[in-house]
């Protein structure tokens, strides 16, 4: 048996098969639980290590399968993202539980996840663009909502994640002959600034970000922090393997802080932004841009090992705030059609949680102390600080409008010229998945040392960088 057969061809065929069975419920269930048994799976089983099951037989899961001409392997090294990715999954996964669109969700999202798993593990790497542009096609199902035309902002979405791959393939076509002594300056740099061009769309660096907020005001707000969540993610991790793999790039003169300052804009224009808005569908949007920026800056430290660390460290606490927020806004949606502040007046009267879903999780993300992001948020700002003040008050303002955003939201959603008396709406199943979303966020904050272990190796998967 293969690991890639394990932890993608499986995921890949449930997908399908879910898409044809009744009940909402049901799907949420099974997708949670498969999920989350993979996760388990590759955190306690090692590949390409014989393990003595029960004391009966004895079990070796190989790391590496060919599949036309190509090989996938997911080495024991790459087990951790495994776990990551497929925990994450089931996380969203139960919470379409208390969404009621857990269908397209669970059976199109794991699909997804297979893919993108498979993106980190084909061989020669450069083929993950084309997995990354098939999980985008997918992402397309999850979003369209049948009797709604697609807006905007799912066709500058499509739009927008389609252009970066001719960049990325032509420029890897081009690096092709170079990869053993790269002499042809010429080459190098029409190949530079192809990734150049493809990764600004790919990761949707300022000012190419504008797809966010309007995905997130148009649509399901469950399935877009899905998204958010997972395909960012994904991205950087590709974009990471180039800078691995290639020499030139990570010793190019000043290409680090260039990359700072690129996620220091890209921070600014998300967390001001969101500051000003009046929907609060575009401030998730703008909060997802904030990230992007944040996640940059790490990478462009000086150590580069610590930077690695800060961008996997801060995945499970993103992770836990998008989707409690995410639930949140899904409940505040059904009860007012849209999520305009107009529209959101006084609801907290009647759905307490969801409103404390979207504050809490506003401010985890704004680095708040006690809450999941504020102990990897604090790392990045102290090491920020070390190289320059004014990089440090950079990203405190980009901190500062998100924690203005959350204000905000709280003020219009506790706002009511009627008389209503408090009393929760929400369903038992929204009560409890938002309720064990809050009390997530309050205990990886409180608890932060808990993914030290899980999570303080996985910098080795970039092993040139971190040197």
């Amino acid at each position: 048996m293969s690991a890639p057969l394990i932890w993608i061809g499986l995921p890949l065929a449930l997908g399908v098969l879910l898409l044809l069975l009744p009940g909402e419920r049901l799907v949420a269930w099974l997708g949670g639980l498969f999920s989350a048994a993979l996760a388990v799976l590759a955190l306690l089983v090692p590949t390409d290590t014989a393990i003595n099951v029960f004391g009966f037989f004895s079990l070796r899961i190989d790391s590496t399968l060919t599949l036309l001409g190509r090989q996938i392997s997911l080495t024991p090294a790459a087990q951790i993202v495994l776990v990551l990715a497929y925990a994450v999954g089931a996380f969203w996964f139960f919470g379409g539980l208390a969404t009621g669109n857990a269908r397209r969700l669970v059976s199109f999202g794991l699909m997804s996840i297979a893919i993108l798993t498979a993106s980190l593990a084909i061989r020669p790497f450069l083929y993950a663009a084309i997995l990354i542009q098939g999980a985008v096609l997918l992402s397309v199902f999850m979003l369209a909502e049948p009797g709604r035309p697609a807006g905007s902002g799912l066709i500058r979405f499509l739009i927008y994640q389609t252009l970066p791959m001719p960049f990325i393939l032509f420029a890897g076509f081009l690096l092709s002959g170079v990869e053993a002594g790269p002499r042809d300056l010429a080459v190098i740099l029409q190949a530079a600034i192809l990734l150049g061009l493809g990764f600004s769309f790919l990761l949707s660096i300022f000012p190419l970000s504008t797809w966010l907020p309007m995905l997130a005001e148009q649509h399901a707000p469950y399935v877009v922090g899905f998204i958010l969540s997972t395909f960012p993610t994904f991205a950087l991790l590709f974009a990471l393997n180039f800078v691995d793999r290639y020499s030139w790039i990570r010793e190019s003169d000043g290409f680090f802080e260039v990359l700072r300052f690129i996620g220091l804009l890209t921070a600014l224009s998300g967390g001001v932004w969101a500051a000003f808005q009046r929907h609060a569908g575009r401030i998730f949007g703008y909060a997802a841009v904030a990230e992007i920026g944040f996640s940059l800056v790490a990478i462009s430290l000086p150590d580069r090992m610590a930077g690695l660390q800060i961008v996997f460290f801060m995945i499970v606490p993103r992770a836990l705030a998008y989707g409690t927020w995410a639930m949140s806004l899904s409940v505040l949606r059904e009860a007012a059609e849209d999520l305009r502040y107009q529209s959101l007046q006084g609801l907290a009267r009647r759905y307490p949680i969801a409103t404390m879903g979207v504050f809490i999780s506003i401010l985890s993300l704004s680095g708040v102390p006690l809450l999941a992001s504020f102990p990897v948020r604090q790392v990045l700002w102290q090491e920020l600080a070390v190289q320059g003040l004014g990089l440090a008050a950079a990203m405190g303002l980009a901190s500062l409008g998100l924690w203005i955003a959350a204000l905000r939201s709280l003020a219009v959603l506790s706002m009511s010229a009627e008389n209503i008396e408090w009393a929760s709406q929400e369903t038992p199943a929204q009560r409890v998945m938002i309720g064990l979303g809050l009390l997530a966020l309050f205990a990886a904050g409180f608890f932060p040392q808990w993914a030290a272990p899980l999570l303080a190796n996985l910098g080795s998967l970039f092993s040139q960088i971190s040197r």
